[in-house]
């Protein structure tokens, strides 16, 4: 039977929380990010549609997106609210169908198979309810996979809904640059911009054994598979969370390894009392140090058997802080807790 899967991902998701406490707000360029202060070192986590129009986009820095915009409205992250959101929409999605795969807090796949309705008046059906019990917006996309579903679902945002087949891959998919396709990040898409690719459609032309010469046989089969639009990976009801962290920018770099260290023990108090909320054990343990060049270098270290023992993780996080050259103006520190494994 042939698969039919929906993504569903919500509109500048924390931009359109802040906007519903502060409709004031509504139509102007807000950035989402950091402390909401663009004198502060931090970075856009989501502007609205009016502020992209200046170039904004997640991942920039602060103080860039200010100089973009002067007259955007900053304000800070505040996820205790997104996640009360996100709560909600899922609400929604699974009432859909069971068959639920959360990415992150604003998207979603689901498996919409075995459902007699057509897949466009679901997808309408649902965009409407996740409207009037959140207030926010969705844009869904529809296809025969993952992959497919998840570019429909970029393709008329905002509040789109968007079907693709595999036999719209050539007009509509084939356009596109190169990174729309899942599983091409910055390294992958520089080595095909020496094979002389920049959209799918460049890539689907190159032969496998073209491909062979860049990347291993795997690889290559995978970029040519979705390039074509074909992808096997089912939805996963089950999601198993890999690892879990905490990050923090510096206001004035630090140069203090006391500092630093107090600072880590800090966040993995805060990654511990998560790692107990969620029952479950970490084995591995990085710290990682972004440096003032932004340079970024990680320390890993294992525990033999996975712990939720603070002890055992806190000796790690000091082992990996101080295999880290500390001497050098630290902008970022984190620390992360993975190998993860339930304890019920």
């Amino acid at each position: 039977m042939t698969r039919v899967i929906m993504h569903v991902d919500m509109d500048a998701f924390f931009a359109s929380v802040e906007l519903k406490r502060r409709p004031d707000l509504m139509d102007q360029p807000v950035v989402v990010g950091g402390r909401g202060d663009p004198n502060q070192r931090g970075v856009v986590s989501t502007a609205t549609y009016a502020a992209r129009v200046f170039g904004i986009h997640s991942g920039m820095p602060l103080r860039t997106a200010s100089r973009l915009c002067p007259q955007a409205v900053f304000l800070p992250v505040d996820f205790s609210a997104y996640r009360a959101a996100s709560a909600d929409v899922f609400a929604e999605l699974a009432k859909v169908s069971p068959q639920l795969q959360p990415v992150g807090l604003d998207e979603a796949y689901l498996d919409i198979s075995d459902h007699r309705e057509s897949a466009p008046v679901i997808g309408k059906r649902l965009k409407k309810s996740i409207t009037q019990a959140t207030g926010l917006v969705a844009s869904v996309g529809i296809g025969p996979n993952r992959l497919l579903a998840k570019i429909a679902s970029d393709l008329e945002k905002p509040d789109g809904l968007t079907q693709l087949a595999i036999a719209d891959v050539p007009e509509r998919v084939w356009p596109l640059p190169v990174r729309t396709l899942h599983g091409v990040g910055p390294r992958t898409a520089e080595r095909l911009s020496a094979l002389g690719v920049s959209t799918v459609g460049d890539l689907a032309a190159l032969s496998m054994a073209t491909l062979q010469t860049e990347f291993s046989q795997r690889h290559a089969h995978a970029l040519h598979e979705a390039a074509h639009g074909r992808d096997e990976r089912p939805v996963q009801t089950q999601r198993v969370r890999k690892s879990i962290g905490r990050e923090r920018t510096f206001q004035q770099d630090c140069r203090s390894s006391a500092r630093l260290a107090h600072d880590a023990r800090l966040m993995l108090d805060e990654v511990h009392g998560r790692l107990l909320e969620r029952d479950l054990a970490a084995r591995t343990v990085t710290v990682k140090l972004r440096y003032r060049d932004f340079t970024t270098h990680t320390r890993s270290h294992s525990l033999e058997q996975a712990s939720n023992q603070i002890e055992p993780l806190a000796a790690l996080v000091h082992e990996c802080l101080f295999a880290h050259r500390l001497h050098r103006a630290v902008r970022l520190l984190g620390v992360q807790l993975s190998s993860l494994e339930s304890t019920v």
